[in-house]
């Protein structure tokens, strides 16, 4: 029978599977800004977009050359429900798996996992970090390709077209998600 696991439970698992702590970390980032964008579009489901967030990059520390593929596995394995599996693995939709992102949920995973690090990065720049952070200081960097060059530029607008949002909009949702 499979399950849908509780925020704190795909933590735990995560940690399974993670030992990085920039991996958790960045699991526990992309969980609350999915969390925080639940609330505006799907209120009655945030444990579940949490869940989904927090369970992303289960397989990326372990099997990097087979991200989204093997989490796939993973999570099979763990008998988690079909739907949360797929929300996960669409997010690499392109870059390491055919698996298109068809919820409006996997949408917002897909446009905001390479964003957070991209803001994350920006933050550490400043001196005040995140808190008084502007639209205007990420687009800056964001077309400095030099700039936390990990970060899929390309994946972060596709992922704002598929959302039907502005790129402006979307790093400010995902600023003022990443700041509560």
């Amino acid at each position: 029978m499979s399950y849908i696991p509780t925020p704190e439970q795909a933590e735990e698992l995560v940690k399974q599977y993670n030992k990085d702590a920039f991996h958790i970390q960045h699991a526990q980032t992309v969980s609350k800004v999915m969390g925080e964008l639940a609330k505006q579009y799907d209120p009655d489901r945030v444990d579940f977009w949490r869940t989904v967030g927090m369970l992303h990059d289960i397989d990326f520390e372990l099997y990097p050359d087979q991200h989204c593929v093997k989490a796939n596995e993973i999570l099979h394995e763990l008998d988690i429900d079909e739907e949360v599996i797929h929300a996960v693995i669409c997010h690499g939709y392109g870059i390491c798996i055919d698996v298109a992102p068809e919820k409006y949920m996997e949408k917002v995973l897909y446009a905001t996992d390479e964003l957070t690090g991209l803001i994350g990065a920006v933050a550490l720049m400043r001196p005040n970090g995140i808190s008084d952070m502007e639209v205007k200081s990420v687009s800056k960097k964001f077309k400095d390709k030099k700039f936390a060059a990990g970060c899929s530029r390309d994946v972060i607008r596709r992922g704002a077209e598929m959302m039907g949002v502005e790129l402006n909009e979307l790093i400010g949702m995902t600023i003022n998600a990443m700041r509560a």
